[in-house]
């Protein structure tokens, strides 16, 4: 692959080798950086101050772009101030393949031992007589591994391995299996996943595999799209255009029948949009989080939805900052934004993998920019591994 790279202001940009992919990344002289990927001439738009380029890790854990042509990037620098201490960015690049990040092929215990429940809740609830937000639009979420810890109580899965300033190390996922929401079969799966990441080696998730990720497993991606109607509510996320239907003040079916997003029921609560999610497939990389913790047919989600300024989002989003590593990946948005913000708060419960129901947050800025697409499987050939990616393919007609 060729490279052309290009710079407005700041200094000079090479291209590296590192390992089996050439990597290019950005960093300023206090390790901070944010990074837009745009589908558009799959354009590289570092935003930072004094910049320089570094060889990033080869190692990464999310999903991928492929293509099949020789690309020629053109890199241009921004100077946009930054919230916080946001650390390195990279992009890996294989030989015809664009890759975000890379992916191995270790597959993921599922645990199937617990059955569905026969009849989901009924919480299609009274639908409410007051005015509805509009959640409709583009909102964005660029942190990793994504979700928000709560203030207190059980919270998710977070990770052991941290970075110098304490957030989270996004090269070396290694969950805490000793979280007491943690059953002991699930503990000792998301033990078995961080001894890969700790023994470099790069474990399959639904996102860096082309599968679909279930909820809340989808929570991590950058951006979600709304589309609000008075019966039901749309979400496509980015990563690989992944799609939920909400079905607006219905109780589930008598009989779920299990599906990648599950059965999804809403209904407003004064101000707060309310999905009950439950029927979610288990695939053969079935996990709920980045760190592979497990789930079980009894998962059950609660997602709350509102709108909510910023006094009343500025905690969740120190929290946020604290945990997780802050990068672009396509979301444009203003991080010295006090307006409106999108808040999900989510409850997970499942009594075949956890001892409790746990929470976390995921807080939305608005997005700035338009709706990117990342098409993940235009080319299965995993070259850095010499196999082709497990992507969902149907092993028998459909008529």
């Amino acid at each position: 692959m060729r490279w052309n790279a290009k710079t407005k202001e700041g200094g000079p940009f090479r291209s590296v080798q590192s390992g089996l992919h050439n990597s290019i990344g950005w960093a300023n002289d206090e390790g901070e950086e944010i990074m837009s990927l745009r589908r558009q001439d799959f354009l590289l738009v570092p935003r930072t101050r004094s910049s320089h380029a570094f060889a990033a890790s080869s190692t990464a854990n999310f999903g991928f772009i492929r293509g099949t042509r020789i690309i020629e990037l053109l890199v241009s620098l921004r100077f946009r101030s930054s919230l916080g201490s946001v650390p390195r960015v990279f992009a890996n690049f294989g030989i015809g393949t664009l890759v975000v990040a890379l992916a191995a092929a270790v597959a993921t215990p599922a645990f199937g031992q617990t059955a569905a429940p026969a009849a989901g809740p009924a919480t299609s609830g009274t639908a409410s007589t007051g005015p509805i937000p509009d959640f409709s639009g583009i909102w964005a979420h660029p942190f990793l591994p994504g979700f928000e810890p709560p203030r207190s109580g059980p919270g998710p899965v977070t990770n052991r391995s941290r970075r110098p300033d304490g957030r989270s190390n996004w090269n070396q996922l290694v969950g805490d299996y000793t979280n007491p929401i943690l059953k002991p079969e699930a503990a000792d799966v998301v033990k078995k996943h961080g001894e890969m990441s700790l023994a470099g080696k790069i474990y399959p998730t639904p996102s860096n595999q082309c599968w679909p990720g279930g909820v809340p497993f989808i929570f991590w991606d950058f951006l979600v799209q709304i589309f609000q109607q008075p019966d039901r509510i749309t979400m496509i996320y980015r990563h690989g255009n992944e799609v939920r239907h909400v079905r607006m003040n219905e109780p589930h079916p008598a009989q779920v029948t299990p599906s990648w997003y599950g059965d999804s029921v809403g209904h407003y609560e004064g101000d707060t949009l309310v999905i009950d999610t439950v029927g979610i497939k288990i695939g053969p990389f079935a996990m709920v989080d980045m760190f592979g913790t497990p789930h079980s047919p009894a998962l059950h989600v609660v997602e709350r939805y509102r709108l909510v300024d910023y006094d009343e989002a500025k905690d969740a989003i120190e929290r946020n900052i604290k945990e997780n590593w802050g990068v672009s990946g396509g979301a444009i948005f203003d991080r010295n934004h006090r307006g409106t913000f999108l808040q999900l708060h989510f409850t997970v419960e499942d009594e075949g993998v956890f001892t409790m129901p746990w929470t976390a947050t995921i807080t939305y800025w608005p997005h700035l920019g338009q709706w990117t697409e990342l098409i993940c499987a235009e080319n299965r050939r995993e070259y850095y591994a010499e196999k082709d990616t497990a992507v969902p393919q149907a092993n028998k007609p459909d008529f």
